[in-house]
């Protein structure tokens, strides 16, 4: 196995490569990558203790509204779909994991931020109706129909273009915008749960009066808020490879149309299909399931062309042995290196290596692409130092 590393300091290396690789390790440059991290700091801070205050509000209404014992039996629940929906996520983004401080973000503002905006818009939207005398029945379908779908995937969608605009560095592609969206709305969702389950069972005295609804949301649409919100997603994560900010926002708006569309369609089927509801959800939602399913394997294997090519050009300048490429590069690649390095105990090393060769191939991705901001060719020197280390552990085991 030793002989697949090359040296760890190649005597020939393109310029366009090295100058980038080796060359950015000064003060100004380090500055300038210290500077940009602080300045996430402030916005950070304000993201959180705004999801403080109002996750706050959120549990007040939910204990107020349902009791302390309905909102505890509705929350575990509401578990079920989540862990459903979260290993889903967990699958998407294995390719090129996204922070997990963004991911926590990503889920709290979709249980809690979101969701906060929701029940305002809902009470004054409630306010506004009783004032122009509309009838209960009406407020219902318009409540489901038109509000739920304008305001949720708005709410949702925000978070979205929050990290977009605050951590574009760490979005670079349709695939993060997949799995950003989708924890939002997973958490959304989850709240939301909450609250549906919940009503059943103070309405109907049980917990068996929340089967039905739990049947239906939990078992047979998990999904569904994921699925709205992944087309915000998929637009803004397209927008980061061509446009700038004004780009991203324009891409907002823009997958704000059909997620809020499908939305509509998901909440207005009940009312008009009425008891034909389960061959609609047959024949429309689960092909569109499946639909969204295939997109999102697709966009995976893009990735996984994407991190080839870039780690290509590193082996061509002698960072890799070529036949790391596919090691690295190719789930079936990864695989085999995983299995080489467990039967050794070097599991852990060789997981390193592969996520922290990803990371250069997407660092590298946003360079050539022009989208590289201030301090990533520090992070691509970085990167480059721990993949020397990595396959010194690799190659010093003595294998």
């Amino acid at each position: 196995m030793t002989d697949l590393y090359p040296q760890e300091h190649p005597s020939q290396a393109p310029a366009q490569i090295t100058v980038q690789a080796l060359a950015a390790h000064g003060p100004a440059e380090q500055a300038n990558l210290a500077g940009h991290k602080s300045s996430l700091i402030v916005p950070a801070t304000i993201a959180f203790v705004l999801i403080g205050i109002t996750g706050l509000l959120v549990a007040a209404f939910l204990v107020v509204s349902l009791g302390t014992g309905a909102v505890a039996i509705a929350g575990f629940m509401a578990l079920i779909p989540l862990v459903v929906v979260l290993l889903g996520i967990r699958w998407i983004d294995r390719w090129e994991p996204e922070p997990r401080g963004l991911l926590v973000f990503a889920f709290l503002w979709g249980a809690v931020s979101s969701v906060f905006v929701a029940l305002l818009a809902s009470l004054i939207v409630e306010i506004v109706q009783e004032d122009a005398g509309v009838g209960a029945a009406e407020r219902e379908i318009l409540g489901a129909v038109i509000q739920a779908p304008i305001v949720e995937e708005f709410a949702k969608g925000l978070g979205i273009l929050l990290i977009f605009l605050a951590a574009r560095k760490y979005f670079d592609g349709p695939v993060d915008g997949v799995v950003y969206a989708a924890t939002i709305a997973g958490g959304f969702a989850f709240t939301e749960n909450i609250l549906y389950f919940g009503t059943e069972i103070v309405e109907g005295g049980t917990v068996s009066g929340a089967v039905g609804i739990f049947i239906v949301r939990g078992i047979m649409s998990p999904f569904a808020h994921v699925m709205f919100t992944t087309c915000t997603g998929i637009a803004i994560g397209f927008a980061t490879r061509r446009t700038g900010v004004a780009g991203g926002i324009l891409a907002f708006l823009i997958g704000l149309v059909p997620a809020m569309l499908l939305h509509a369609l998901w909440n207005g089927a009940s009312y008009v299909v009425g008891e034909s509801y389960l061959i609609y959800y047959v024949l429309v939602q689960v092909p569109l399931f499946i639909a969204g399913v295939v997109l999102v394997v697709q966009l995976r294997k893009a990735e996984t062309r994407t991190t080839r090519a870039r780690l290509a050009e590193y082996a061509a300048a002698g960072w890799y042995n070529p036949d790391e490429i596919i090691a690295l590069a190719t789930p079936a690649g990864r695989r085999q290196a995983m299995a080489w390095a467990r039967a050794r105990g070097l599991g852990l090393v060789m997981k390193g290596y592969i996520i922290d060769s990803t990371k250069l191939a997407f660092i590298r991705q946003r360079l050539v692409s022009g989208r590289a901001a201030e301090g990533a060719q520090v992070e691509e020197a970085a990167m480059l130092a721990a993949i020397v280390a990595r396959r010194s552990a690799l190659t010093q085991s003595g294998v």
